[in-house]
């Protein structure tokens, strides 16, 4: 995450990422949210991050899991650049 973002400011990212609206994030949704802001080898931090997070193993991120993917993305380094 950039320097001094807020953990609202990524959860605001990342929900950026839901294109089709339904309040979820899917892994492709993801994936290319991730490429769209420079992450390297974003298929599979995408696949990485959905399997660490999906709490219900549905295979997607819905709001109860936006807290614990910000929180994934810190803890390993992810550099957000824009």
């Amino acid at each position: 995450m950039r320097k001094g973002w807020s953990q609202r400011t990524t959860e605001q990212l990342l929900k950026s990422f839901d294109t089709n609206g339904d309040g979820k994030i899917s892994r492709k949704e993801l994936k290319v949210g991730l490429k769209r802001l420079g992450i390297r080898f974003a298929g599979f931090r995408a696949w990485r991050a959905v399997r660490h997070v999906d709490s219900n193993g549905d295979g997607q991120i819905c709001d109860e899991d936006i807290d614990e993917l910000a929180k994934y993305a810190s803890r390993w380094g992810l550099s957000i650049t824009i």
